[in-house]
């Protein structure tokens, strides 16, 4: 269960997802972040493979936790999942169910992060956070992304002021994130629920010389420069 809103935890712990080679994990774990997604639905661009996933995840040192992303998967995928990695946190992003999401598990309790679809422009209003917060109780955090056809954000970013402004719950800030706007997004939502972390994906990727996206292909300089500005936040806001 949630613990009671107190005053939010200072530092903003960093998730990078959507990785695909050595090199991209390594220049995350060079830049300081707390997690690495990997995507485990195979429609997105971005999707690998279990047996890549705990590959890319043999590469982590201690203490950076591994993040399994799942889509309205069967249950007997999500427990081989756990089986090969069993530290590695779980991220639901689909239709599940919180029953769906607590599923047991042959490890017992699982830690798990809940996405949330947040509409874009004003209808954001609209959607009931608290309400989901609570439903989704169990999980470890709630993730906000964008809601936009298909799964996933597609690098949209809603509108962060929209949000209520007490969750009593812990979040995660996601949706068109970037160097340029992280910082931004951590002084609207952070003060809103118990601890805030950002999660990054299209906003750290590399891009073609005509500016179109590498989906999958990351980028060590701009892994850096988010990595700066949300520690570069936290010192401007911390007490």
């Amino acid at each position: 269960m949630h613990q009671a809103l107190t005053a939010p935890i200072s530092r903003t712990r960093i998730k990078v997802c959507g990785l695909t080679r050595e090199c991209d994990v390594d220049a995350a774990v060079a830049a300081g972040v707390d997690a690495l997604g990997f995507v485990l639905y195979a429609p997105s661009p971005r999707a690998v493979s279990l047996e890549r996933a705990c590959e890319l995840a043999r590469r982590l040192p201690p203490f950076i936790t591994p993040v399994l992303l799942f889509v309205n998967a069967k249950a007997a995928e999500i427990r081989t999942a756990l089986t090969a990695l069993p530290h590695a946190l779980l991220q639901f992003h689909g239709d599940e169910t919180p029953q769906d999401c607590a599923l047991p598990t042959q490890n017992g309790r699982h830690r798990f992060v809940r996405a949330a679809r947040i509409p874009l422009g004003d209808d954001a209003r609209d959607f009931d956070l608290v309400k989901y917060a609570d439903q989704y109780s169990q999980a470890q955090a709630i993730l906000l992304d964008a809601h936009v056809d298909g799964y996933g954000g597609a690098g949209k970013a809603f509108n962060w002021s929209l949000l209520p402004t007490s969750v009593n719950a812990h979040l995660v800030l996601s949706g068109g994130l970037t160097p340029a706007n992280v910082t931004d997004g951590i002084r609207q939502v952070r003060p809103r629920c118990l601890s805030l972390a950002v999660d990054v994906s299209s906003g750290v990727e590399a891009t073609r010389p005509d500016g179109t996206p590498l989906k999958g292909v990351k980028d060590a300089e701009k892994i850096q420069r988010f990595a700066a500005a949300v520690r570069a936040a936290d010192a401007q806001i911390a007490p």
